[in-house]
């Protein structure tokens, strides 16, 4: 298969990533749809909620996508990712929680997440020689955003705005909903998604994915972090 873009993912496993899989209707691991979950009382359509997320599948972004640079090719880039996981230490946090970011819903970590920053900045450094360099076009788009002076910094060195100090690990849940929509989602899935929560959590692999021609990303290869 052709892949367009490359990303690294922190994407869970057990019952929370089956949960995520099937909640987002992509399954990233065996890169095919899923069956959504019978939840009553959501705030919208599920294919509404759902729909700019799916392609992604449920994970955290650990190094945003990027496309290849000229002279690289995937297999200099996996073991590149796998070196790179064999040196670095896996990690525990306290645990997850279901958090609403402005319009969209989210897991986050919960407790100190030092570690997990310092792991994805050191990914984000370690990989981006393989990172083509950003097009105006990129570049515009990405400023539509209105980015501050810190965010259009890193946009310019690390082709992404929210990295190093601006990172903040989340597993998104959903699209961008009014705000009324995204509280009443929360409390929704509050009591659906508590029993599947491990507490602590632990991070001790990443996956680097790859965007196919239709947009959806698939797990290339599962790295144990082993440092």
């Amino acid at each position: 298969m052709a892949f367009r873009r490359y990303a690294v993912y922190h994407t869970p496993q057990g019952v929370l990533g089956g949960f995520g899989a099937d909640w987002l209707g992509w399954d990233v691991e065996s890169g095919t749809p899923t069956t959504p979950p019978e939840i009553d009382g959501l705030p919208a359509p599920w294919d509404d909620i759902t729909s700019t997320p799916r392609k992604y599948g449920f994970h955290a972004t650990i190094k945003p996508p990027f496309h290849l640079a000229e002279g690289w090719t995937e297999t200099d880039l996996l073991t590149a990712f796998t070196t790179h996981c064999d040196l670095a230490a896996p990690l525990t946090l306290d645990g997850l929680e279901l958090a609403q970011l402005g319009r969209f819903l989210a897991f986050v970590p919960t407790g100190n997440t030092s570690p997990l920053n310092r792991l994805a900045a050191d990914t984000v450094r370690t990989l981006d020689p393989f990172r083509a360099p950003l097009t105006n076009a990129d570049l515009a788009r990405r400023r539509a955003a209105g980015l501050t002076p810190e965010q259009d910094a890193l946009l310019l060195q690390w082709g992404y705005p929210y990295v190093m100090d601006q990172f903040r690990c989340h597993y998104t849940l959903s699209g961008k909903l009014p705000k009324a929509q995204a509280t009443r989602l929360r409390a929704v899935l509050q009591d659906h998604v508590a029993s599947l929560i491990p507490q602590p959590f632990r991070i001790d692999t990443l996956s680097l994915c790859a965007e196919d021609a239709e947009g959806r990303f698939h797990v290339v290869h599962r790295a144990t972090l082993s440092g």
